[in-house]
């Protein structure tokens, strides 16, 4: 079996981790590296780019053509609609899904003018709603790289990436738990999504034993959320599922306007959610 990755040190983590799991069940596997367009074009915020699937679409390209058997993805860079003939075979067990501010114990405690890093429109905007005083600057690059810019002072003062990316790689030492309510996580954050081919029932049951069923009902939840309000994976769409609630949020990119809801964790609940949303006018900031 051959399982397809980005080359980042947190990818390849990810999909060692999914090939050990599968050795573990009797399944040989090895790694194939590719290159997506996410990975090339680091010059500028990734909401700056055209289209979807940053980085997911050539290695579904290398799944559809037989290069691979198995994608491993960071499931909040998975499109909500996968492509014709392609199907998420598990979703195993989710990390943490919370932010992590790298720099700083929290971002209340900032100064006015701290520069905070960061590649997502939905940490920006949510940031700027919360402190308007500071100044928010784009930070793309791997894990290490954009910890590193902090800790030597590169430009940065504080940095926020997810938990989930920290700790799989040793360095959660390295970031302060943000409050969810501050800066809400992306739909799907801290999983994992086995990407396969609809129709290959023999990598579907290989797969099958790393799902986890509590996960999946939350991540689900979060990308119907998602799906329900039209954005992209890049959209200043936040999810959280806490105590069996599905919490969602839409910022303005100024951070001038935020609107937060919530419905009780069900099959409805991401739909249920984006329509109360959308009665309070996440439509048109997300048109903006």
């Amino acid at each position: 079996m051959k399982i397809g990755t980005r080359g980042s040190q947190l990818a390849r983590w990810q999909a060692e981790w999914v090939r050990a799991r599968l050795s573990e069940r009797g399944v040989r596997a090895e790694l194939v590296v590719i290159k997506t367009r996410g990975d090339a074009e680091v010059d500028r915020p990734l909401h700056e780019l055209e289209g979807k699937g940053f980085f997911t679409k050539e290695i579904e390209d290398a799944l559809l053509d037989g290069r691979i058997d198995v994608a491993v993805h960071s499931l909040k860079d998975l499109p909500t609609t996968l492509p014709p003939g392609l199907a998420l075979g598990a979703i195993p067990r989710r990390h943490d899904p919370r932010e992590a501010l790298v720099g700083a114990t929290s971002l209340r405690d900032l100064a006015p003018g701290n520069r905070v890093g960061t590649s997502s429109l939905r940490r920006v905007a949510q940031v700027r709603f919360l402190r308007p005083d500071l100044d928010v600057v784009p930070l793309r690059g791997n894990v290490p790289t954009r910890v590193r810019k902090v800790e030597t002072r590169d430009g940065l003062d504080a940095a926020l990436l997810a938990i989930a990316g920290l700790e799989r790689l040793g360095l959660g030492q390295k970031g302060t738990l943000v409050d969810p309510l501050d800066v809400m996580p992306a739909p799907g954050q801290g999983a994992l999504g086995i990407e396969i081919r609809a129709d290959d029932a023999n990598t579907r049951a290989a797969v099958q034993g790393l799902h986890d069923a509590a996960s999946a009902i939350a991540v689900t939840a979060e990308r119907a959320l998602l799906a329900a309000l039209g954005g992209g994976c890049q959209a200043p769409v936040a999810a959280w599922v806490d105590g069996g609630r599905l919490y969602g949020r839409v910022t303005e990119q100024d951070g001038a306007v935020q609107l937060t809801a919530s419905a009780v964790l069900n099959d409805a609940a991401g739909e249920a959610v984006a329509r109360l949303l959308e009665g309070e006018g996440a439509a048109t900031l997300l048109a903006r």
